[in-house]
């Protein structure tokens, strides 16, 4: 059966002041150019949308009527949300997606847009309808639901030409992909492969085309679930030591566990581990979460020495493991946590592209995160590198 096009009631719409925006492809860029970019230009190729966000009192039981307290209308998607927060905190952020020439699809154009984002690579047709998704805030939980439509025509490699891809890609130091599109998203990976320019994958569940890009990746961040999920081993610490034994290429892999904060392992490099004690990876967890402070509310990374880690049944990697913490926002200012892995990941780029050390990369994102959580929907809280609360770890 073929699928059809979904709108959305004008009522929905962006508020907008302009019918369209131009698409202006810029010129190659000439090496010369690159250089004198002040900022490391990141690229992502992902989901973009429109988020609906009702906020209820709590979540309706099945064949349930009820109202909701508050509706807001703003951009989302995985790579829209993580290059909205790149661009806030001082990258050149440049994105690659889809959307129809609709309303939805010249509102969400116009917020990237707003927020400095580079949005001359994307496709516009004329045809069909842009993504959206009906976002469900329990007031109650402060948790969220999330339904959502995807956009059509889906993104198909014709859509890209070469030197669209050559262009794209020029002066560009990272490289991030959500897993969308993946036909379209393996073409870039594969190009930015070739000239060796890094790639970092959100592995947020298994889809079409990941494992082909987590291949190509330099770099992964995994919701709480993945981990075990794709390896099949028994524990995230575990799972986490078979990821790197299975992706030779990967410099490191991040859990996000939510409230809990997060785990990282990080490959050493050649000549650390020659001397590296032997320790079992799960031991090495909790021996962390002995060392961490969980006096303080602001985030903060405890870290083990390089060391071989060990995993039973699984196999045995160099590296070291850090354990990252949440800030523990208080309940009467956390507002919905739509888009925190998202704000996450967009400072994980910013961190690999301006070389923070990771002790310092994880409490910085997981404070980014936190201040995303204070306010409605993926976007409106996500805070600019001048923020004051992010004074204390930038």
């Amino acid at each position: 059966m073929a699928a059809t096009s979904a709108t959305l009631p004008s009522f929905f719409s962006f508020p907008s002041r302009i019918a369209s925006i131009p698409i202006t492809r810029p010129k190659m860029l000439s090496s010369a150019t690159v250089t004198q970019l002040e900022n490391p230009i990141v690229l992502g190729f992902g989901g973009v949308g429109v988020d609906l966000l009702a906020t209820v009192d709590a979540f309706p039981n099945p064949d349930d009527k009820i109202r909701s307290i508050s509706l807001k209308v703003q951009g989302g998607g995985n790579a829209g949300n993580a290059l909205t927060c790149a661009a806030r905190l001082g990258l050149n952020a440049r994105l690659i997606s889809k959307v129809a020439n609709d309303a939805q699809g010249r509102g969400i154009l116009e917020e990237l847009k707003a927020d400095g984002v580079d949005i001359s690579y994307f496709v516009v047709s004329e045809e069909g309808n842009s993504p959206f998704t009906y976002v469900i805030v329990d007031n109650q939980t402060k948790t969220r639901t999330c339904i959502h439509t995807p956009g059509l025509p889906p993104m198909i490699p014709d859509d890209i030409s070469n030197s669209t891809l050559l262009s794209a890609l020029a002066g560009v130091k990272l490289v991030y992909f959500d897993v969308r599109l993946p036909e379209t998203a393996l073409l870039f990976a594969h190009e930015a492969s070739r000239r060796k320019i890094p790639i970092l994958v959100d592995a947020e569940r298994p889809r079409e085309g990941l494992d082909e890009l987590l291949n190509l990746s330099d770099y992964v961040v995994c919701s709480a679930k993945f981990p075990q999920t794709w390896t099949g081993a028994p524990t995230v610490p575990s799972a986490l030591v078979s990821m790197l034994l299975r992706l030779p290429k990967v410099k490191f892999v991040i859990v996000t566990l939510g409230a809990d904060g997060c785990i990282m392992l990080q490959r050493s490099v050649e000549g650390e581990s020659d001397h590296a004690e032997e320790i079992d990876a799960d031991d090495l967890v909790e021996k962390l979460k002995c060392q961490s402070d969980s006096s303080t509310a602001a985030p903060s990374c405890v870290s083990s020495d390089v060391t071989s880690l060990q995993a039973k049944g699984v196999g045995t990697v160099c590296g070291k493991l850090l354990l990252g913490t949440a800030e523990k926002i208080p309940q009467s200012e956390l507002v919905d946590t739509t888009g925190a892995g998202d704000a996450f990941i967009g400072t994980v780029l910013y961190g690999i592209c301006t070389n923070k050390p990771p002790e310092h990369m994880l409490p910085f994102a997981a404070q980014v995160a936190a201040i995303a959580c204070r306010a409605l929907g993926a976007r409106a809280g996500l805070p600019h590198l001048t923020d004051p609360r992010l004074a204390p770890f930038s």
